[in-house]
Parts: C-alpha cells; sequence; structure tokens
C-alpha cells in the first residue's frame, strides 16, 4: 500500500475473475474437482504456515543495541529486521490464502450453478431442437432487434427465467435462463411477470448466460403481474417515457435513458452518435448514477440534520429503491455492490477505501453470478471505475501546475476512462473515437441535472403530471445538450479513426496507451533553488520590460492638449522606472553579501 492506495485485494478479485471466466464453460464434474483442490490447497496453506509461526505481530517494539536482548525477548535492531521480514513474509503467505481462497468460491459456486441449469434437460432438448412449452419469470425489457431487410416485421429479445418445460406431453421443473425471440406480441411484456410461450428451442453460444434460445410461435400468456416489491416501477418508467415523448427532438430520446436506462425510445442515427462521440455511458446506468443519487440523498438528509446511522438507512433504502427502478444489469450490479461495502464502512466506523470496496465488490458479484465475467458492460464498468481510481489523480496532479487543479481534474476524468476502456471498445468495434476525451469534458456539465431532475420527475410523474411535464422540461434541456455534443462530436472531421480488428488490435492499442501514459506520467528532476530563482527574476524581468514597451507604445497616441493623461502615464513610467531600480540595487546588495568572508553564498542572488 502506497500513497493510500490499498491494492491487497486485487490479486483475489483477478484470481476470482479467472474462475469465473473458465467455470462458465466447464463441466460441473470438472468444477467441483478444481474447486476442492484449491480449497484443499488453501486450507493446507493455512495449516502449514500456522504450525510454523509465519503469522506474526506487527505491533513490536524494538529497544537496545543490536543483539541484546529484553525481558520480552525482544531483541535490537538487528532482531528488527528479522522481525520485519516474517511480516513481509506472512504478507506474501496472506495473498496465496486470499488468492486460493477466491478460486475456491468461485470455482464450486459455480459448479452448483451449472448443475442447476441443466435441471429439466433444456440444453438436450436446445440441441435436439425441440418444440416446447415453458414458463418462467421476465428478466429484462424487451429489446428491439435490429433488422437488415427493411418492412421486416418488428422482433423483441426478452430474457426469460424458466420454471418448468414441457415438451411432448412430459413437464419438468427447470432453472434454466433462456432468450425468447418474439413478435411484437412481446413488446409490452413487463419486467418481474410470470409468462408462459410456446416455441422451438435452439443451442445457445457455449459461455453464454442464457442455456438456450426460444424461437416464440406467438405472444405470452401473462400468469401473473410482477410482485409488490418490483410493481411499482413499472408505472414510474412508462409516465417517464410518455413524458419524455412530448419533449422536441434528441431531448425526449435521451431522457429516459440518462435517468433511468431505458434506451428503447432512442432512434438508430442518435445512438450511432452517442457511441462515435463515446458518450454511450450516460444511458448506461453505472456508478455514475449511484453517485449522484447519493450525494443528493446525503445532501437533503444534512439539511435535515439526521442521524449518521438515520442517514445510513435513508441511503440504503433509496440506493435499493434505486436499482429496483432501473432494473439489475451487470453494470448496475456492480455499482450496488461496491455501494454497499462503502456503506458498511460507513457503519462500522471506518470508510472504505476505493480498490479493496471495487474488488471486494467484484469477487461478491462473480461468486453469485460467474456469468457476468464475460459481459462487455460489466468489464467497461470496472475497468472505467479502476481507471478512475488509480489513474486519475496521478494525470490531475501533473496537470494541475498547467490549467489549475479544477480543470485538470475535470479533464482526467474522461482522459483515465478512456485510456483503460479504449481496448476492449476496439473488440466490438475497430475504431477509436477521436474526440471522446473533449465530447465527454463537454457533456459533463449536463449530466447531474439530466440525472437527478429526470429522476425526480420520473418519480412524480404517475400522480403529478404537471410537475412532471417542469421537471422533464428542465431535465430535457440539459438533454438536449447531451445530444448535441454527440452529433457535433462525431459531425467534426477524422472522428473515428480506423483500428486493427481482434484480439491483436486491441493489444496493440493497450500497449500505445500504457507507453503514452509512462511518458505522461514520468518523474521531471526537480529542479534547484538557484534555478528557480534564475527564472523568478527572468519572469520579473520580462514583465517589467513588458509594462515598459506598453507604456512606450501608448505614450504616441495621447492626445497632446490632455496634460492630465500625459502626467498620469509618466508618473506610472516613473513608478516602474524605481522599481527597476530598487530590484537592480537589491541584486547587487545580494551579492556583496553572499561573497563576503564567513557566509554562506546566497543561491537566491539571481544572474
Amino acid at each position: 500500500m502506497r500513497d493510500g492506495l490499498d491494492l491487497r485485494l486485487v490479486p483475489s478479485a483477478c484470481a476470482a475473475w479467472l474462475a469465473a471466466t473458465a467455470v462458465v464453460v466447464m463441466s460441473p464434474r470438472v468444477a467441483c474437482v478444481l474447486a476442492a483442490v484449491a480449497g484443499a490447497a488453501c486450507a493446507g496453506t493455512v495449516a502449514l504456515t500456522r504450525r510454523r509461526g509465519r503469522f506474526v505481530s506487527v505491533d513490536v517494539e524494538v529497544v537496545g543495541p543490536p543483539g541484546i536482548q529484553d525481558r520480552t525477548g525482544t531483541v535490537g535492531r538487528a532482531g528488527a529486521v528479522g522481525r520485519a521480514g516474517a511480516v513481509r513474509q506472512a504478507g506474501a503467505v496472506g495473498q496465496v490464502v486470499l488468492v486460493l481462497a477466491a478460486l475456491s468460491v468461485v470455482l464450486g459456486t459455480g459448479a452448483a450453478q451449472l448443475v442447476a441449469r441443466q435441471a429439466g434437460g433444456i440444453a438436450t432438448l436446445a440441441a435436439d431442437r425441440a418444440v416446447v412449452r415453458v414458463t418462467g419469470t421476465v428478466d429484462s425489457d424487451a429489446v428491439p432487434i435490429a433488422s437488415s431487410w427493411p418492412g421486416a416485421p418488428a422482433r423483441y429479445r426478452i430474457a426469460v427465467s424458466t420454471r418448468s418445460v414441457e415438451a411432448s406431453g412430459a413437464e419438468s421443473t427447470s432453472a434454466a435462463p433462456v432468450v425468447v425471440l418474439g413478435g411484437s406480441g412481446w413488446s409490452d411484456v413487463v419486467y418481474g411477470s410470470q409468462v408462459a410461450a410456446s416455441g422451438r428451442l435452439a443451442a445457445a453460444e457455449p459461455g453464454s448466460r442464457a442455456v438456450a434460445i426460444l424461437v416464440a410461435s406467438g405472444p405470452p400468456t401473462v400468469l401473473a403481474e410482477p410482485g409488490p416489491w418490483i410493481a411499482w416501477a413499472a408505472p414510474v418508467r412508462s409516465a417517464l417515457v410518455d413524458i419524455a415523448s412530448t419533449l422536441p427532438g434528441d431531448a425526449g430520446a435521451l431522457l429516459p435513458g440518462v435517468a433511468v436506462g431505458d434506451t428503447s425510445s432512442m432512434p438508430t442515427d442518435l445512438a450511432d452518435a452517442m457511441r462515435g462521440a463515446g458518450l454511450t455511458h450516460l444511458t448506461a446506468v453505472s456508478g455514475a448514477h449511484f453517485a449522484l443519487v447519493g450525494a443528493a440523498v446525503l445532501a437533503c438528509a444534512g439539511a435535515v440534520r439526521l442521524h449518521r446511522r438515520l442517514r445510513v438507512v435513508v441511503l440504503v433504502v433509496t440506493l435499493t429503491g434505486f436499482v429496483v427502478l432501473v432494473h439489475p444489469g451487470a453494470s448496475v450490479l456492480r455499482a450496488a455492490a461496491m455501494g454497499a461495502v462503502g456503506v458498511g464502512g460507513l457503519v462500522v466506523g471506518r470508510p472504505a477505501r476505493a480498490m479493496p470496496a471495487l474488488s471486494a465488490a467484484v469477487v461478491a458479484l462473480l461468486v453469485a453470478d460467474p456469468w457476468l465475467a464475460r459481459e462487455i458492460g460489466f468489464v467497461l464498468s470496472v475497468l472505467a471505475t479502476a481507471g478512475l481510481v488509480l489513474l486519475a489523480k496521478p494525470l490531475a496532479a501533473r496537470w494541475s501546475g498547467a490549467v489549475g487543479t479544477p480543470v485538470a481534474y475535470a479533464l482526467a476524468v474522461p482522459v483515465a476512462a478512456q485510456c483503460v476502456c479504449a481496448p476492449v471498445i476496439i473488440l466490438l468495434s475497430p475504431t477509436v473515437s477521436t474526440y471522446a476525451v473533449p465530447a465527454n469534458l463537454v457533456a459533463d456539465l449536463a449530466v447531474a441535472p439530466a440525472t437527478v431532475v429526470g429522476l425526480l420527475a420520473a418519480l412524480v410523474a404517475p400522480w403529478w403530471p404537471a410537475a412532471a411535464a417542469v421537471l422533464a422540461a428542465v431535465a430535457g434541456a440539459a438533454c438536449w445538450w447531451i445530444g448535441a455534443v454527440a452529433r457535433t462530436a462525431v459531425a467534426l472531421p477524422g472522428a473515428r479513426v480506423a483500428w486493427l480488428a481482434g484480439p491483436l488490435g486491441a493489444a496493440l492499442l493497450a500497449v500505445a496507451t500504457a507507453a503514452l501514459l509512462a511518458l505522461v506520467l514520468r518523474e521531471r528532476p526537480e529542479r534547484s533553488d538557484a534555478s528557480v530563482a534564475v527564472g523568478r527574476s527572468v519572469r520579473e524581468r520580462a514583465r517589467q520590460s513588458a509594462m515598459a514597451l506598453l507604456v512606450r507604445a501608448t505614450r504616441d497616441a495621447i492626445p497632446p492638449n490632455d496634460r492630465k493623461t500625459t502626467e498620469r502615464w509618466a508618473g506610472y513610467r516613473a513608478h516602474v522606472g524605481r522599481r527597476t531600480a530598487r530590484a537592480r540595487r537589491a541584486r547587487v546588495r545580494r551579492r556583496g553579501a553572499s561573497r563576503r568572508p564567513g557566509r554562506r553564498p546566497s543561491h537566491r542572488a539571481g544572474p
């Protein structure tokens, strides 16, 4: 841990990520064996180190010269060196134990989930392309599928967690997730509702979250509405979409996405512009939304002087409701888990650091859902957060001397996120967004009002439409600004630069970005006191010379009959001359003083 940056949980998070990436393509038997091996290695390491006494206490007081023991048996400095080495060794062993524990837990829970997904035999039915009838819970909104054929009927993609599957008259229980491809009858399906659907199964790609793909033969049959704990979210989201539809242009299209992550009403050209300008993350609910909502809640709680624990309770309830409102996706779960770690730190009175909170959130989420490791949204969300934690402060410190601290931090945030996310984005689209950083910098001015005011409009829309319309107009103006920035950025020349596609292109961009960051963040030699004094003297003489030239240049422009103005300019010039003379005499005195016998030379004398 250096400069307040705690990276001790990062190896465990990386190990958990590697294990989650691998376990989703394994058979349950292999995953169980590997989990047992990692668990046995972890337990053996702990037992061995405890037997040898490697886990030592670090609160050691060293007294006396080397080789002399006190009554506690503590040796002098020589003994301190040995004890420090033992502490370092114990820290290394602890890292190994944490990594093995993360591997064992992720592999074990992944194996259990693989077994649960195989219940009901949906994978076998999908391999046979069987016609089935499934019942389950809707886990996502209906997402329209773009078609390359003009005039083709609308198609939608919906995620469903199955409860039962019926094939050839035989019904069995199931817990496998499937992706349903349906027609226009699926456009109004409500998140969290219980539905039944018939169609033909097809095999999904190995490692994907869905076990199979169901091509629906008709609209769904709604068996039950969503439960009360999520039923309130649907009318809130639909009311916001209805109010946003009354706003002109990009304002109405962007407002639901920026406020609650609903991009169903966003046209294709606007989505392409947001993607080309590097602003797509503004319509995907992530940590920034949670930060803005949490900051607003804490500000209101502080205004009414709530106790700290009551503030934590209010914050937890609010963020839980926000998760339900926006629907828990990959980035939402990551942000919510990291927020839970931070709230836990507030409860116990120990504020959580950013990297340990992020690492703990990653491990917890991958234990609960290993398939997140392969989702691009989760990858980008974690990378962006890590980039902000690791790079934003050093970049701002490097640039603060040139542009000032506030501007430096405003520049460092989008630069840090773009540096770590660009190699992954290349895998999706082999182009580099040239103006992504300035576009994010300009668009960020409108993100906070668009998010907070838009969320308020959504909450009051079902029961006070007039107030919601006013709030939506304010948030819509901010959304219009974001859309204008996106369209302007992609319309500029050279907005997109073609890059090598595939993993090789991503690796090359990562190497180039790392080299550029190393160049920007490299250590520069500190200037000596003498060089600083010389530079200050040169700047002072340049300023005085420029002022004198200004006086000379403007002297002829004064009307001859304006004696008062002439006298004022003459007096100012005399004042400048006196300052120059005083500065020259002071330098002469400092030189003479530095040459006197028995005195140290002055390094601030100047040339």
